[in-house]
Formats: C-alpha cells, sequence, structure tokens
C-alpha cells in the first residue's frame, strides 16, 4: 500500500512539472505586471483617499511582487529531477496572498464604496486576471486561486454600490475565466503528454538505430530527391568499399551497379528498383545483384519514400544487408531440390517439369515426344554382396554413360534407387525411342571396374509416346512404368513399348491382388504334394509340397502368376507360414520314412521370426525335424549382407534338411555351397531336357553337379524327368533322386494318402 501511495505520489509530481514549465522564464512579466497594475490603481486612487492609506497599500503592492518574484525565480520549474508537488503548493499560495491583495483596493472607501471606484479597480483586476490566464493557464489551482476571490469580492463591492446587474457580470467573467484556466490546463497537458511520449519515442528510435549501426550486419541508406546518397554511414561506407565523403552524393544506382553503370546493362532487379524509386513506391526485401571492387555479391534492400510535414518528397530511406551467402546456399538448395546429389542428373520433379514442357510443346506442334523409364537389371546383387558404397559408385557411373547418350532435345535423369528415365523432345517416331534404349541397354550392359571390382549389370526399359499414349506427365509416366514392368517380365535387359492392353494387364494384377489378400480367410489356398523317389530303385522317398489356389472369381491361378505376386504384395510371409504348418501336419499322416520338401522365398528368410515360425510348426505337428527339408535357391544369398545364410544355418542346427532348388539357373557360385551345409542339390528341369537330347554342356555340368555333390556328401535331385529317356539318362549321369510326371504329377493330400493305403509294390509302381 505505501509503495502504491508513493508511486501516485510521483506520478503526480511528474503531472505537475508538466503544467510548471511554462512558467519558467515569465518571472520578470508577473513582476513588471503586478508593479505596473499597483501603480496603475494608485494612480486612480490619487485624491480620494488618504496618503497614508494609498501609499501604504502600494508599498505592500510593490513589496510583494519583488517577494514573490524572488521565491518563484528561485524553484526548478518543469524539472523532471524535482518533484513539482512542493513547487505547485508554492504557486497556489502566493496567487492566495495577491487575491488579498487585489482585494484590498475595493474596500479602502469603506463599507459601501462608490460604483466608479468599484468598477475601475475591477477594470484593472480584470486585466490581471487576463494576463494571469494566458501566463499561468496550466496551473489551473493557481488562476482559480486569484480569480475566484478577487470576482467574489469585485462582485460583493458592486452589490454594495447598488449595481447588482455588474456584480453579476463580474461573477460570471471569474467563473468563465476559471473554467477557461481549467480547460486549457487539460489540454496543455495533453499536448505536453504527446511531446514528452514523441520525445522518448524518438530517442529510443535514435539509440536503436545507433545500435543497429553498431551491432548488426546490416546498415542504414538514404538519398536525395535526385536519389542520390547522403548522410552515408561508415558500415554502408565500408560494404560499399569506398569512403562516405566519396559515396556522398553518388547516384545509388551507380554505387550498386559499379563497372555496369558506364555501360548501362544493369541487371533486373537493378531496373526493377530504379523504377520503383522512380515512382516513390515502397519496397521491401527486394534481393538484388550488385559490383564491389569488381566482385559480385549480393543485396538485400528494403526501403520507403521520405515526406516533410507538407508531403514534399525528399528521397528515400532504408536498410540493406548482404545475403551472398545465403544466396549461395538457397542456390544450392534449390539445386539439391531438382538435381540428384549422387550422380549430379536432374531428379524427379526436373524430369516431370521437362516432360510436362516437353508435352505441351508436341501438342502444340503437333509431334512426339517419349518417356523412358530405364531399371538396372542385377542391381541389387552388387548392393547386397559388396556394399552400397559399392552401388553409389556404380551408380555414378550407369549416370556418366547415360548423359554421354544424350543429345540435343534428350534429358536423362534418375528417379531414384536404381531407377532412371530419359525425356526425348520432338522426335520422328516411336523407332527413335526404341533405338535410343537399345543404346542405352548395350552401353549400360558393358562391364564396369570398381574398386578393382569387375562388375555387370544389365538394363529393362519401357517407354511411351506422348500425346497418343498420354497427355498428362501422371498418364505417360505411369504408362511408360507399365511397358517397363513388360520388359522385366519377359526376363530383362530388353526394351518394350507401351500398348494399351498392359492397362489390362495391370488391371488383372490389381484384381488377382486384392483377391490374394483374402485367400488365406476363404481357405482357398490348398497343397499338392509331387513325388521325389530313388533314381536307382525308383523307390518313394518323399513329397515336395507345392501350394495351389483356386479362386471362386479367378479360377485356378498358376503358382507362376500368384507367388510373384504375394511377393511384391508383402504376402508371402503369411502364405508361406500356412504352407509351412500345412505341410508338416499332413506329413505326420505318411510313413516315418517319407520327407516333406516345402519351396521358400527369398522375402520369407528376411523375416528374423522364420525360424521361431519354423519350430512352432514342427512342435504342433510333431513332426520330427529329420523329415522336413526346406528348399531355397540361389536368390536367397543376395539379400541382407549374409543374414539368410545365417537363419540357415540356425534351421540346419535343429536337424532340418536344406535343399538348393535350380542349382545353375541363377547366380550359382561354389561360396553358396561353402557358406551353407546343404543337403540336396536340386538340377533344373531345363539342364535335364536338354541332356536327354544330347547336349553336350547340359550333360557335362550335370555330371560336374553331381560330382560336387558327392565330394560334399550331398545328394542330387533331377527335377522335371517326364519319360523313360530323361529318366534313364539321369540314372546314368549317377543322380541320387528323381522328380517329375514320369513318376507322378503333384497330387492333393487324400490322394497321397490313398497311396499308403496300396499294398508296397502298388506304392512302388504309383510312384
Amino acid at each position: 500500500m505505501l509503495l502504491g501511495l508513493h508511486k501516485h505520489r510521483e506520478n503526480l509530481g511528474n503531472l505537475l512539472q508538466l503544467q510548471l514549465a511554462p512558467l519558467r522564464g515569465r518571472g520578470r512579466l508577473r513582476l513588471w505586471m503586478g508593479v505596473g497594475m499597483a501603480l496603475v490603481a494608485a494612480l486612480t486612487m490619487v485624491g480620494r483617499l488618504s496618503p497614508v492609506i494609498l501609499g501604504g497599500w502600494l508599498a505592500l503592492a510593490l513589496a510583494f511582487s519583488l517577494w514573490s518574484y524572488g521565491a518563484i525565480r528561485a524553484l526548478p520549474l518543469g524539472d523532471p529531477k524535482f518533484s513539482g508537488l512542493n513547487q505547485a503548493r508554492l504557486c497556489n499560495r502566493h496567487a492566495l496572498y495577491s487575491a488579498a491583495l487585489w482585494s484590498t483596493p475595493f474596500w479602502l472607501h469603506g463599507w459601501t464604496p462608490p460604483v466608479d471606484h468599484v468598477l475601475s479597480m475591477w477594470t484593472i483586476a480584470l486585466l490581471m486576471m487576463l494576463v494571469l490566464a494566458m501566463v499561468a493557464h496550466s496551473l489551473p489551482l493557481a488562476c482559480a486561486a486569484f480569480i475566484l476571490p478577487v470576482s467574489l469580492t469585485a462582485s460583493l463591492a458592486l452589490v454594495r454600490a447598488d449595481a447588482p446587474q455588474l456584480a453579476a457580470v463580474a461573477l460570471v467573467a471569474g467563473f468563465l475565466l476559471c473554467a477557461f484556466c481549467i480547460r486549457f490546463a487539460q489540454t496543455h497537458i495533453r499536448i505536453r503528454r504527446a511531446e514528452e511520449t514523441l520525445r522518448e519515442k524518438s530517442e529510443t528510435v535514435s539509440l536503436l538505430l545507433r545500435e543497429f549501426e553498431e551491432t548488426s550486419a546490416d546498415w542504414l541508406w538514404e538519398t536525395d530527391n535526385a536519389r542520390r546518397l547522403v548522410h552515408v554511414s561508415p558500415r554502408l561506407a565500408h560494404a560499399l568499399g569506398a569512403s562516405a565523403e566519396a559515396l556522398e552524393g553518388v547516384p545509388l544506382m551507380q554505387a550498386l551497379s559499379g563497372d555496369a553503370w558506364e555501360s548501362g546493362q544493369f541487371p533486373k532487379a537493378l531496373h526493377d528498383i530504379a523504377e520503383k524509386m522512380k515512382r516513390r513506391e515502397s519496397f521491401s526485401n527486394l534481393i538484388v545483384p550488385v559490383s564491389i571492387d569488381g566482385k559480385p555479391r549480393w543485396w538485400e534492400l528494403s526501403a520507403s519514400p521520405r515526406l516533410d510535414e507538407r508531403g514534399k518528397f525528399l528521397g528515400f530511406r532504408g536498410v540493406g544487408s548482404d545475403v551472398t551467402e545465403q544466396h549461395a546456399t538457397a542456390e544450392q538448395i534449390a539445386r539439391m531440390a531438382r538435381f540428384d546429389n549422387l550422380t549430379g542428373l536432374p531428379n524427379r520433379l526436373s524430369l516431370n517439369e521437362d516432360l510436362a514442357k516437353a508435352l505441351k510443346q508436341a501438342i502444340a506442334a503437333k509431334s512426339r515426344c517419349a518417356m523412358l523409364m530405364i531399371d538396372l537389371d542385377r542391381f541389387k546383387a552388387v548392393n547386397d554382396t559388396l556394399g552400397h558404397p559399392m552401388g553409389d559408385k556404380l551408380l555414378a557411373q550407369v549416370a556418366a554413360r547415360l548423359k554421354a547418350l544424350m543429345g540435343r532435345g534428350m534429358t536423362c535423369g534418375r528417379l531414384g534407387g536404381d531407377e532412371f528415365a530419359v525425356v526425348l523432345h520432338n522426335i520422328a517416331s516411336p523407332q527413335e525411342a526404341e533405338a535410343l534404349g537399345e543404346q542405352i541397354i548395350e552401353a549400360i550392359s558393358r562391364p564396369y571396374v570398381v574398386d578393382n571390382h569387375q562388375l555387370f549389370v544389365g538394363a529393362s526399359i519401357g517407354f511411351a509416346i506422348g500425346p497418343q499414349d498420354g497427355a498428362t506427365v501422371e498418364t505417360l509416366t505411369r504408362n511408360a512404368d507399365l511397358a517397363l514392368y513388360k520388359s522385366k517380365d519377359k526376363g530383362g535387359n530388353r526394351v518394350a513399348a507401351y500398348v494399351a492392353s498392359l492397362h489390362a494387364q495391370a488391371e488383372e494384377r490389381r484384381v488377382m491382388e486384392q483377391e490374394l489378400r483374402g485367400a488365406l480367410e476363404r481357405n482357398e489356398f490348398e497343397l499338392h504334394y509331387q513325388p521325389v523317389v530313388t533314381a536307382d530303385a525308383g523307390v518313394l522317398n518323399g513329397f515336395e509340397a507345392l501350394l495351389r489356389w483356386n479362386n471362386k472369381n479367378l479360377g485356378k491361378v498358376s503358382p507362376g502368376r500368384f507367388i510373384p505376386l504375394a511377393e511384391d504384395a508383402r504376402l508371402i510371409g503369411p502364405i508361406g507360414e500356412w504352407v509351412l504348418r500345412t505341410a508338416c501336419r499332413e506329413a505326420m499322416r505318411w510313413p516315418s520314412n517319407l520327407k516333406v520338401a516345402i519351396n521358400v522365398s527369398a522375402e520369407q528368410l528376411t523375416d528374423p521370426n522364420f525360424a521361431a515360425v519354423v519350430v512352432s510348426a514342427l512342435g504342433q505337428s510333431g513332426l520330427p525335424p529329420q523329415r522336413l527339408e526346406i528348399e531355397v535357391t540361389e536368390s536367397v544369398f543376395l539379400r541382407d549382407g549374409g543374414g539368410a545364410a545365417q537363419l540357415l544355418n540356425q534351421l540346419i542346427g535343429l536337424g532340418i534338411r536344406l535343399s538348393l532348388d535350380d542349382f545353375g539357373t541363377g547366380y550359382s557360385a561354389l561360396g553358396y555351397l561353402r557358406k551353407t551345409q546343404f543337403s540336396t542339390i536340386k538340377v533344373d528341369r531345363s539342364f535335364v531336357v536338354a541332356a536327354a537330347q544330347g547336349s553336350t554342356e547340359s550333360i557335362a555340368i550335370i555330371r560336374a553337379v553331381v560330382a560336387l555333390a558327392d565330394s560334399l556328401g550331398m545328394s542330387t535331385t533331377a527335377e522335371g524327368a517326364e519319360n523313360e529317356a530323361e529318366v534313364q539318362t539321369l540314372r546314368d549321369l549317377g543322380c541320387s533322386n528323381i522328380q517329375g510326371y514320369y513318376y507322378g504329377r503333384p497330387m492333393p493330400a487324400a490322394d497321397v494318402l490313398g497311396l499308403f493305403r496300396a499294398p508296397p509294390e502298388q506304392i512302388i509302381a504309383a510312384a
């Protein structure tokens, strides 16, 4: 509470100082007014009053004027360092003393003064009131302390002089003067407060500007109405590489343009600023190129026109900063947004923009453009076996070869991963795009040397012609992508053109995937089992479980169609688990000497829980691990940098048999056989058919595989034997087991059980 009272007194003191300030320097005026009015009053009373009374009053009036002048002159009027409360009180007291002094002459003639005397005294007093109202109007309380008592005394004297009407006039005049003083004082205080606020803001702005100039990296600049630099700051002079004196009066455009000033060949941004200044328009955050000592820099400028109080244009005042580093960073970011960091080629965004431009030109000129989609073959093998850094270096070399093939009207870029694309402007025919595709495949397929490794990759290419295959970027890109799928479906390393039927194939694939997602819940899958027999005696050795899908809408779907789709759609995991559990459960109904072989995709082996699923399937079914054989292809070793081999070794540790399927058809390498302890190597049907037809190469391959398996303690199983000649050839070449239509087609589980209910000799014959 005390703190609040102190704050109130402080605010009141500051307010009174604003009221006292106009009195500073007006002490002599008050002195001469007091002395002069006293002499005039005395002259009007000479001859009417006793000289003693008149002289006494005059002496008192003169003495009071001198004393009041000296007392108020010593006060620090309007000084904000002192409280105005005591000073205002002193002024109010002196006003009351003066009122008492000037009320006295009205009664020097007695209790009933003559009217002419009262009127003369009131005239003099009224003149003093007017002067006081003009001089001390900022102190309404002091004015009222003088005006009201004197006016009341004059009114009373006029009443006693039998002039009541004049008394009323005197009283009203006094009150009007008081009201004027109060109103004028309020206006004065508002004006003074506004002036103080403006002064404080001006000081704050000046302080901020000084601090800005001293600490900021920016600088202030100013021009006259002819757009010449004025008041050049040291910071601006330093930025322009000259002295402030040399820059004073130099046209702004000349200072910014450097050597270009003489030729008049300014950058567009400087032209824009010159036009805005010519039209006297404000501008903000404009990025302009400037030349400082012959070196290019980038500045950011903002400015507004300066006007005087009459609205006359004085020039411009603004702020500037050097943003060269920020501009370079922004350009780099913009380039990164449009170009691939690894290869330096345009990215997807840039290619889409270029394709849009090519389509627009083709539509306008009624010509053609093309979009080629390129996907590298066997690149993933490089990444997975040699690592991503090696793959990145290979991609850079591929990009260089691709760029070297580009001619006029061609743009190549990288879409991401191992996907590239080429946009062709204004081509004569689709054959031109196909020919370029063949050149690209030939160039990309040549061997690469990366860190002393010789690497080989190929390319699959699909292309679409615009605008006939698509009049928008999205449509043409999608159709080129469909053509690329067509190329890869045919084995890759070829060029495929878009045809309308690809949409039907894509729609068929979409419908198939949709049906496949609900196939497990609808119990649409079934396992068929194909016998595997010994080559020498033809004795049943086990079965390979083969998945079949019978959909109510699609009918019977070939595994060659839905298995790759299940892998792409990430559905192979749950489907493969169903196959594993079902095969183990049904194998428990067979004789204990028969094995069941199950195909496992590379996608399944990327699941860290796969081993646990296998253990769970064996545990729930009761099937001994030795009766389960897991078949994998060589492609599984190209994933996860050795993780698949580690997982397979865990399964072998459980006693599960492992078979290497399609050996010799893919990425065959003896390292796979060294890393993982396979129990069986399966020979692909293509070698079986060729060997039966007398192909020396296939015969040599099968002999080599058999010899390799024997030396490593493995058995061999030949697939796809369909006739007696093929079976006999395989027996002669030393294969351990044979599988194929000759011994039996894949059959449902019920038919397998029917074999076991027959006599043993019939089982052998049936097999």
